[in-house]
């Protein structure tokens, strides 16, 4: 499974990444510190990613713009992103979930509780990529 990560924080894409060498699985993870570079990749990539992982706070391009720009083009709109931020207001996330974000992961403070969610949520998108269900039929938000 192939991951792309945007998070301007260092730390957080470090505790991200040490979580997923944590859980079993075949993923290969790029990470980004904006939604401009992500963009970029996506645009430059031969192969897309099977999934997004996305913070909202970043300099350049925020993750709203990112998520607006990615369900805007074709070709990237049935890639699922999953919102990954420490920031939660209930206004956002019923924004971001009408704006086309698969799901909503708050990030936690604690090691196993990131493996857990994280775990969790791969599970999802590759339960929907098997079935190509519908996302509605899922947990929009995941704590």
């Amino acid at each position: 499974m192939t991951i792309y990560l945007a998070d301007d924080d260092e730390d957080d894409r470090i505790f991200f990444r040490d979580a997923f060498s944590d859980i079993p699985s075949d993923s290969e993870i790029s990470e980004f510190t904006n939604g401009v570079a992500l963009l970029k990749a996506l645009h430059d990539a031969s192969e897309l990613p099977d999934v997004i992982f996305l913070d909202l706070n970043m300099p350049l391009m925020d993750g709203f713009e990112c998520l607006a720009d990615i369900r805007d083009i074709k070709k990237f709109s049935k890639i699922p992103v999953i919102i990954y931020s420490t920031s939660f207001h209930k206004k956002e996330v019923e924004r971001l979930q009408e704006m086309g974000a698969t799901k909503y992961l708050k990030k936690p403070s604690s090691f196993n509780q990131l493996k857990t969610l994280l775990n969790k949520s791969l599970q999802d998108v590759k339960a929907l990529q098997s079935s190509k269900k519908d996302t509605s039929e899922q947990s929009f938000l995941v704590e």
